[in-house]
């Protein structure tokens, strides 16, 4: 069976991508390194959650379950925030985005 090759959607497409990607990653390392720790936890954990498939909501709603009550029994407010935000976020992901 012949693999197809897939049509990037203008040349150097996917190097554009990954360069976005990477500065978005600087992006949240240097907002997470500079704001507070349950600030920095809920807004990555958010951002990022907002970004899963919705096929895997279900798994995501439990690790962030599970995130915010071990950050709270554990007093950690960076795993405490992030918890409640990718809880957050998948609720968002499963209410409104379509497989």
């Amino acid at each position: 069976m012949a693999r197809t090759k897939t049509k990037e959607p203008f040349p150097g497409a996917y190097y554009v991508a990954g360069a976005i990607t990477i500065g978005l990653m600087i992006l949240f390392i240097a907002l997470g390194a500079s704001l507070p720790p349950g600030v920095a936890g809920f807004l990555v954990a958010f951002v990022l959650g907002l970004t899963v498939s919705p096929r895997y909501v279900p798994f995501f709603l439990a690790a962030g379950v599970f995130s915010a009550l071990m950050g709270f029994l554990g007093q950690e407010p960076q795993v405490a925030w992030g918890g409640v935000g990718l809880l957050l976020s998948q609720l968002l992901v499963k209410r409104y985005i379509r497989e």
